[in-house]
């Protein structure tokens, strides 16, 4: 899977996809330096600095990190995503979830707790003059 260059270094995969098909089922922890797509079932964590896909017929269970993720099927407990978080419109999440960015089609259930970080709290004032905070 990873080639050796002629000074001896490692080189990563590029274009290449790590895939749990539909109707399997794993428990335990992913870890990859690329993309990977859940069609089946995880119970346990996966961790990339690709992109993440939950396909459909996907179901995650448990701690979930990437660089990017996209989501049209089920996802419950602790998801961080460094840069941007997409739900299609099949989508359902449920936890606790840390991004850089959120895109969400009308019809994705988010039932989640969720921080956008690097996003400062801006300061407003309202009818009275009196400062509140807003995202």
């Amino acid at each position: 899977m990873f080639a050796e260059s002629k000074k001896g270094r490692t080189e990563q995969p590029t274009g290449l996809t790590n895939r749990i098909l539909p109707n399997t089922k794993l428990k335990g922890d992913i870890i990859s330096e690329s993309d990977i797509r859940i069609d089946g079932e995880l119970e346990g964590s996966v961790n990339t600095k690709g992109k993440l896909v939950i396909g459909k017929t996907g179901y995650i269970s448990g701690k979930a990190e990437s660089a990017n993720a996209d989501i049209e099927g089920k996802f419950n407990g602790t998801l961080k995503v460094d840069e941007v978080l997409s739900l299609k419109a099949t989508a359902f999440i449920e936890g606790e979830v840390v991004i850089g960015k959120l895109a969400v089609e009308p019809g994705a259930a988010f039932n989640a707790t969720c921080t956008m970080k690097g996003h400062a709290v801006k300061s407003l004032k309202n009818e009275s003059g009196k400062a509140e905070k807003s995202a």
